[in-house]
């Protein structure tokens, strides 16, 4: 059989890149901790945090079967079995803080903030220490566009 010295200029599909088994790791690990960080974040109440910071400290835990893991699984299961004890909030307090957050939604703009603000400043901070933190965790309004500036 006759044989051409065709076939070598052929183009030769370039072979799939597998990522590496450590690169595979580092992506879960990242991807898990993220994950973690915005449980924790999502979790207002203090029992929820303690119950996902233990399961976040579990499964890492019981995934790394050496020493480490086992140094991590301890405080992840104190943190689990610890979590049902601590005290939650009453649905009273929960209703009145969602009450309390829409109500200073209206204080949006920087000149209302500005005003509430010097009123908050007249009280102590034993009395007004739950409106600031409110107002701390909510955004400012965005700016609008100036209608005078043209169409852009």
């Amino acid at each position: 059989m006759w044989r051409s010295a065709e076939p070598a200029l052929l183009p030769v599909p370039p072979r799939p890149l597998r990522p590496t088994r450590s690169a595979v790791r580092r992506a879960l690990r990242t991807a898990f901790l993220l994950a973690l960080l915005g449980l924790v974040r999502l979790a207002g109440n203090l029992r929820w945090r303690a119950a996902v910071l233990g399961a976040g400290l579990i499964i890492p835990g019981v995934l790394a079967r050496n020493l480490v893991g086992h140094v991590i699984l301890l405080p992840g299961l104190m943190a689990l079995f610890y979590a049902p004890f601590l005290p939650g909030e009453p649905h009273a307090v929960r209703v009145r803080q969602a009450q309390l957050r829409r109500e200073l939604g209206a204080y949006s703009t920087p000149a209302h903030r500005r005003d509430l603000e010097a009123i908050l400043d007249r009280y102590p901070d034993g009395d007004t220490g739950e409106l600031r933190a409110i107002l701390a965790t909510q955004p400012p309004a965005p700016r609008l566009r100036d209608p005078g500036m043209g169409p852009y």
